[in-house]
């Protein structure tokens, strides 16, 4: 698969259905860099007429996730990936348009050749942020990947 927003958005809607109902959407992404948005709305929000915690955390392991996936398949490797903890803070209440972002590719990329080199299993957290469209911090989402080669 080609690492465009519109086949990773496509790839929601048949793999993350539950994401791609809620309004999770790529916006950009490159090797360093993933920006997904996703906007408050009836369907995705919480008692407090904000967004659930829930559709900010698929919004924002998405960041990190596709970040993971492109660095794999560009490492032409049969690696696995797993989500084995994760840790949130939230500092305002998510309405609007939210926009998280990850910035590590570059880190993840010197990970996934440390388990091509070593051929052991490695673990990496990567943080995304929420921004509103005020620019104002609502959450930061951490997500600890791990990757193995297989074979």
């Amino acid at each position: 698969m080609e690492f465009t927003p519109f086949k990773l958005n496509f790839f929601t809607f048949f793999k993350l259905p539950s994401a791609f109902w809620s309004g999770v959407r790529v916006k950009s992404i490159s090797a360093e860099i993933c920006e997904v948005t996703v906007k408050h709305r009836w369907f995705n929000q919480n008692p407090f007429n904000s967004m659930y915690f829930a559709v900010q955390a698929m919004a924002a392991e998405f960041t990190t996730g596709s970040l993971v996936m492109l660095h794999i398949k560009e490492s032409k490797k049969n690696i696995s990936m797993l989500v084995a903890q994760n840790k949130s803070v939230f500092t305002k209440k998510a309405t609007g348009r939210i926009t998280f972002t990850c910035n590590q590719g570059n880190v993840i990329k010197q990970t996934i050749q440390k388990a091509i080199d070593t051929n052991e299993g490695q673990t990496i957290w990567l943080t995304s942020i929420g921004k509103n469209v005020k620019g104002e911090q609502v959450s930061e989402m951490q997500f600890e990947w791990t990757v193995k080669v297989r074979g």
